[in-house]
């Protein structure tokens, strides 16, 4: 059974995740929600205003110590543990995320995307495998595992772009924007060159959809039951990302992400018709 805590941590978190995750197996959910609690946790320690690395490091020590044998009594971090011996997650995944996000404590800007690679490894493609594991898919899944987080990660970046400014981060290449006539992604510098923008977030979701293209052949190797909530999650991504594509400068205004009603009838439409696999 999903504990209280681990369901207002999924709720509050993340409205494509979780409304997506409701349609898994009911014990593959609830230890999606196991782990989406671990890693949402670290990942608001370091992006709180102001960060609070000390709890962050707390959390990481506290992991270390439980995954060691010693029972911590940390309502987050046992549970993860005990998922982590469960599954075979393998424990050089769940250094490698806490890695990166310790980095969001110190490093805000990445010039192109070979420097982001390490961080996109921790912060997504890791999860991405975590998720394979604990969905029981077999080793041949994990590069396509690897790839959907690291995709879903992107369009996040590309999304939450006057969000990370404000914690002084630009993850997208900062080469790649002044190659298109941008000093920074400023909105006052967005509004001086707006074809220059345009143009950059477009080839941004290109590399998006050439990634979450290559991830989704990966789906034959996921059984019906769990393929409809990662279908879900994939769909609603590409839906995010296309709205976007449609109106860069959205990103500005608001925050795009789909609603609660649209995530579920994506997900019942989903379950209802057949699905292909690439």
């Amino acid at each position: 059974m999903v504990s209280p805590l681990h369901f207002r941590i999924f709720r509050h978190g993340s409205t494509t995740y979780f409304y997506s995750t409701l349609f898994f197996p009911r014990q593959v959910r609830e230890d999606v929600f196991v782990l989406y609690s671990f890693v949402r946790v670290a990942d608001d320690y370091v992006d709180a205003v102001p960060q609070e690395a000390d709890r962050f490091y707390a959390l990481r020590d506290l992991y270390r110590r439980a995954i060691r044998g010693e029972e911590t009594g940390d309502p987050v971090v046992d549970p993860f543990v005990d998922l982590v011996g469960r599954t075979g997650i393998d424990p050089a995944w769940v250094e490698a995320f806490l890695r990166s996000m310790a980095c969001d404590l110190t490093k805000g800007r990445y010039e192109t995307v070979r420097d982001l690679e390490t961080y996109l490894y921790g912060s997504s493609e890791v999860v991405g495998m975590m998720m394979a594991r604990v969905m029981d898919l077999p080793d041949a899944a994990l590069p396509s595992a690897r790839l959907l987080g690291k995709a879903m990660q992107y369009i996040n970046f590309i999304r939450d772009i006057p969000e990370d400014l404000a914690l002084g981060r630009t993850y997208l290449p900062a080469e790649e924007a002044a190659a298109f006539g941008l000093p920074s992604l400023e909105y006052g510098d967005a509004a001086a060159s707006p074809r220059a923008f345009e143009a950059f977030v477009a080839a941004q979701v290109d590399r998006y959809l050439a990634w979450q293209e290559e991830a989704e052949a990966g789906f034959r190797h996921i059984p019906r039951r769990s393929l409809v909530p990662v279908k879900t999650a994939s769909d609603l991504y590409r839906w995010t990302a296309l709205r976007i594509l449609a109106d860069p400068f959205v990103v500005y205004r608001r925050k795009v992400k789909p609603s609660p009603p649209r995530a579920v009838a994506r997900a019942v439409v989903n379950a209802v018709l057949p699905l292909t696999r690439p």
